[in-house]
């Protein structure tokens, strides 16, 4: 028999999910938030149908957004369709070599700098806007004529009007609720670009 769960316990539960909801809620609550992730959607498919490429990061579970989201162009999103060019700056034995050689905050920005071109796209991840790694990713792309696109918390941090596309998300204060909204931004923004470019996995 399952454990019986303090009544507690069950309160603080939906105090979570309450405030998953209100911060949702807040970004839905402003129309450019919308308009944003659909420009975010159009960079990503304008880079995909000029041969271009789209490149992610970030720390932590942003890293793991970062991943999930390269996987879901190279493989399967919602139907069968072509692959498509994706990549995270995710490879452990790259990330080391460069933190090894040239310090942790350049991690990111070597990355760019031996994959990016221009047409490619960067979306960088950062709950605070303020990860130096990131940062210095940022400017090396837009050194490089490559577009960047941030998907930040806490008010956007400096990374809020560097990179050339802000989504900032509002409400949350803490990176779980703030990454919980950067995943339905990246599905949601990966949903339309699959429907402009594959309408028939969408025709039912």
């Amino acid at each position: 028999m399952p454990a019986d769960v303090p009544s507690g316990s069950l309160a603080a539960i939906r105090a979570s999910f309450q405030t998953a909801r209100a911060t949702l809620d807040a970004f839905l609550g402003d129309e450019s938030n919308l308009e944003a992730v659909g420009q975010f959607a159009a960079l990503c498919e304008g880079a995909l149908t000029s041969g271009g490429k789209l490149m992610a990061c970030g720390n932590g579970g942003s890293m793991c957004d970062a991943m999930h989201f390269a996987e879901e162009w190279t493989g399967r999103f919602r139907g069968n369709r072509s692959a498509l060019p994706a990549i995270a700056f995710s490879d452990p034995s790259q990330l080391t070599c460069i933190a090894n050689d040239f310090g942790y905050d350049q991690v990111f920005a070597r990355s760019v700098e031996a994959y990016g071109r221009p047409g490619d796209v960067l979306v960088c991840m950062s709950t605070s806007g303020g990860s130096p790694n990131a940062i210095l990713a940022v400017q090396k792309a837009k050194e490089m004529g490559i577009k960047t696109v941030a998907l930040l918390g806490k008010g956007g941090g400096q990374m809020k009007d560097l990179a050339d596309l802000s989504i900032v998300v509002p409400h949350a204060t803490t990176s779980d609720r703030i990454q919980e909204i950067h995943i339905k931004v990246l599905h949601i923004a990966i949903e339309a670009v699959e429907r402009s470019l594959f309408p028939d996995n969408y025709a039912s």
